[in-house]
């Protein structure tokens, strides 16, 4: 064999060393992809040198260029950010990773490639061998925005060359924040109730300093302390509950008409406290949705109480129901209150969270209704929309999916 064969013959085995190696990192489903381009690549690389003399095809010298380096080709089929380095130098990048840094990047230093020191530290760690790159994952913070979270992977490749892969974590980050949230504020509410509980109760248990008016009263502070936190326990169970099943969308044929009217009837002492009507009016004939008859009742008796509460005392709540086209029914619930300022509404939905959190208390709100409201309407295949205008009012919108056979539902009454 000449020194010729047996460079194409070595190329040939970094290529596959190479693809083993990215099929590695990339799981099954890319596996049989890559290696199928590294197999032209390497049947390239060993085809036998023309005959001398023998005129060149065209374009022979640039496709014995693109052979050679083998990998960059196959980064066009991976959607995440991902580099390959030889000697510290960006030989190729994909699309995304030219977007996340910059279309300078390639033919760059990896330093300045990829600005971040933990990044830094761990490519000049790394000296290129599988067991010095397979360290893990390392996490670059900030990259490209202060909010994103990066993890970084180093995979020595057959040829000396380095694969850098970067994973979005963002995402990821954002869940455990928001279950780290949750729990802190869970906790919170539940233990302002409780503290309140136990100082009365241990004010009680001195009968000689407490006359018969002030245990009356402290006794239905603490009935109404203890009746919030069954009601955020109950609401915590009903989100726990939505959220197991956010999977299986609900099939079952419910007409929004009664329901509301239902809903109605059993709000009606709440309405009669803040001198407010409680007015349905159905724009849509059969409103019949395929759902959860169980779940949208708690949707729309989330909505009306809290039109009821934040409105104004003494106007009326209207609950509307209407064609959204599309499929979809739009039920609308629109008080006359306050409303709410525009850079409180994208949080609305969060748990917990308050405009008020005082008047939220003095209510007796949990500060869940809307993010269950959110839930039982993205589990049915739907959303739920905030539209506001301080001085004005607010209108909670439901989008809800109609049912595929309306004709299914019998003896319904419709408004």
């Amino acid at each position: 064999m000449n020194g010729r064969a047996a460079g194409r013959t070595a190329a040939a085995l970094a290529l596959a060393g190479g693809g083993v190696a990215v099929a590695a990192l990339l799981g099954a489903p890319l596996a049989a992809a890559l290696l199928a381009l590294l197999a032209g690549a390497a049947a390239f690389a060993l085809a036998p040198p023309a005959e001398p003399g023998a005129a060149a095809a065209p374009g022979a010298s640039e496709r014995d260029e693109e052979a050679l380096p083998g990998m960059a080709d196959l980064l066009r089929a991976v959607d995440e950010p991902m580099l390959i380095v030889r000697e510290r130098r960006v030989v190729a990048a994909n699309a995304a990773a030219r977007t996340l840094l910059g279309d300078h990047i390639e033919g760059a230093d990896i330093r300045l490639a990829l600005r971040h020191p933990a990044a830094a530290e761990r490519l000049a760690a790394s000296g290129g061998s599988a067991a010095e790159d397979a360290a893990g994952w390392t996490e670059l913070t900030g990259l490209g925005d202060p909010d994103r979270h990066w993890a970084m992977a180093v995979t020595a490749l057959a040829d000396g060359s380095r694969l850098v892969r970067l994973a979005d974590r963002s995402a990821v980050r954002a869940a455990e924040r928001m279950r780290a949230d949750f729990v802190a504020n869970a906790s919170h509410e539940l233990r302002t109730p409780l503290a309140t509980l136990l100082g009365f109760l241990e004010t009680l248990q001195d009968e000689a300093a407490v006359d018969a008016a002030t245990r009356q009263r402290f006794v239905k502070i603490m009935f109404d302390e203890a009746t919030r936190m069954r009601d955020l326990v109950e609401d915590l169970m009903s989100l726990s509950r939505i959220e197991a099943d956010r999977f299986s969308a609900p099939r079952d044929p419910v007409d929004l008409a009664p329901l509301a009217e239902s809903v109605r009837d059993g709000l009606r002492a709440l309405a009669e406290a803040r001198g407010s009507e409680i007015a349905i009016e159905n724009e849509a004939g059969p409103a019949i949705v395929a759902g959860d008859r169980a779940q949208l009742a708690q949707l729309l008796s989330n909505l009306v109480s809290n039109a009821l509460k934040y409105g104004r005392r003494g106007t009326p709540v209207r609950v509307r129901i209407e064609e959204a086209g599309g499929g979809f029914l739009r039920v609308r619930v629109i008080d006359r209150g306050e409303g709410i300022a525009p850079e409180h509404i994208p949080r609305l939905t969060e748990r917990f969270y308050r405009v008020d959190p005082g008047r939220s208390r003095t209510l007796g709100g949990t500060g869940l209704g809307l993010a269950i409201a959110k839930h039982i309407a993205l589990r049915h295949r739907g959303r739920l929309e905030i539209v506001s205008r301080p001085g004005q009012g607010t209108s909670v919108r439901a989008y809800l999916p109609r049912a595929e056979k309306a004709e299914d539902v019998t003896g319904s009454s419709h408004g």
